[in-house]
């Protein structure tokens, strides 16, 4: 990609394609945080960015990172980008495309004159696939990569701390990665990931939340046994129990609305065919836009949780991994990318996001707003996963235009809040 190209569609697209090749896993894409796959993902873009004439470093969590500067000193920045690491056996869009439209963009504006420097951020982490724990790469920007963080485990042992050190970061420099002073918004290009657009037949949606969510592991604990000789009667059957609870949380979820609930890990031990199941530990993931009717229905199913358990003669351990709260966007910043959709020619849909992203961290210290494209199919963390070229074509032009037009002062706190003049 050469600086001053006309940059189209099927080019970002294909860089999106060319980034899903930079695997854990050769048959698959799978990209964990801090794994040698981060490192090629960094090499190809930050050689993009150099070629733009850009600034660029890893911090100390290892989110890549390249300024854009308008030369007007002590220039007030804006924040744009998404992340670069997978769920397992992943599509080649989720989180990849909003930093690959970022650099595009910025590609496409030349030497176009702004009033603000443009930071784009590829964030290392924010699945929480590694360590359990999501958006490492957009805690350090705000500041919450805390001492127990850093101890958390993978699967092998490793600390985040470990792990950090061992992809030649320092631990001791994660201060600086926190964000410019001089931020004043944080805008996140992102796949919708659902079928509410698809749906709708249209092509973008503007975010005007996300959802709060939990995540918990719930272990039920009996007693393994033969399973060819203790009666149906005098078992301890720990999955059972769980099986039992994540049938209730389906219940829960199904009568309660705009209440998701998942568990999408299940591990029964010992794990033999032939021996009853002694401990069980499920995941559970539960998500609604208002933090009370969450918070509720968690309290619900811990209480049901225990109520099995006593019932089948289970003792049970309850872990909170994660607590998110419902995050608002800026309305200002939302609506000025509806109004550069429109300019551009697309009638984007408002609507709620129901998936987690690091816009969601972000917020806490900066304006944000997030821009959904179509997920054909609805399907996302999924090697299905597709973006329709006329929509990034149409998510392109929206961001150029937005760019161009973005007004930083409007943004100011206390500063009025309407989309007429943030958009100029």
């Amino acid at each position: 990609m050469t600086r001053g190209a006309k940059m189209n569609a099927e080019a970002i697209l294909d860089a999106c394609r060319t980034i899903g090749g930079f695997s854990d896993d050769p048959d698959c894409i799978t990209r964990t945080y801090l794994s040698p796959a981060t490192r090629r993902v960094h090499e190809f873009l930050s050689a993009w960015m150099n070629r733009l004439g850009m600034e660029s470093w890893i911090d100390a969590v290892g989110n890549l990172r390249g300024l854009r500067r308008c030369g007007l000193g002590d220039a007030p920045r804006l924040l744009l980008g998404s992340h670069i690491d997978t769920v397992p056996n992943s599509g080649a869009f989720d989180g990849v495309l909003g930093v690959v439209m970022a650099l595009a963009l910025v590609e496409e504006l030349g030497d176009f004159g702004l009033d603000y420097d443009i930071e784009v951020i590829a964030f290392s982490e924010e699945e929480g696939v590694r360590f359990r724990i999501p958006f490492i790469g957009s805690r350090a920007l705000t500041g919450e990569i805390d001492e127990a963080l850093l101890r958390e485990r993978d699967a092998d042992g490793i600390t985040l701390a470990e792990a950090i050190g061992g992809f030649g970061l320092k631990v001791s420099e994660i201060g600086e990665a926190a964000m410019s002073e001089n931020t004043f918004a944080f805008v996140e290009l992102h796949i919708e990931q659902g079928p509410v657009l698809e749906d709708l037949g249209l092509s973008l949606g503007v975010v005007e939340a996300i959802v709060g969510q939990s995540r918990y592991d719930l272990t039920f604990s009996g007693k393994a046994n033969h399973a060819g000789t203790t009666p149906m009667r005098l078992r301890q059957d720990a999955l059972t129990g769980a099986a039992e609870w994540i049938l209730a949380a389906e219940t829960v979820a199904a009568a309660t609305p705009g209440l998701v609930a998942t568990v999408g890990r299940v591990q029964a031990t010992p794990g033999v065919a032939n021996v009853i199941p002694g401990d069980a530990r499920a995941s559970l993931d539960i998500r609604h836009a208002d933090d009370a009717t969450r918070r509720a229905a968690v309290e619900r199913l811990v209480a049901e949780a225990y109520e099995i358990a006593a019932r089948r003669r289970l003792s049970l351990s309850v872990v909170r991994h994660f607590e998110q709260p419902a995050t608002a966007m800026n309305s200002a910043l939302a609506s000025s990318l509806e109004a550069a959709a429109v300019a551009s020619g697309t009638i984007p849909h408002w609507m709620v996001s129901g998936a987690g992203h690091d816009a969601v961290v972000i917020a806490r210290k900066a304006p944000t707003a997030m821009l959904f494209l179509r997920s054909p199919g609805g399907i996302s963390h999924h090697p299905d996963e597709a973006v329709l070229p006329e929509d990034a074509q149409a998510a392109f032009e929206t961001g150029l235009y937005f760019l161009q037009h973005l007004n930083p002062a409007i943004l100011a706190p206390k500063a009025p809040q309407s989309a007429a003049e943030t958009i100029r």
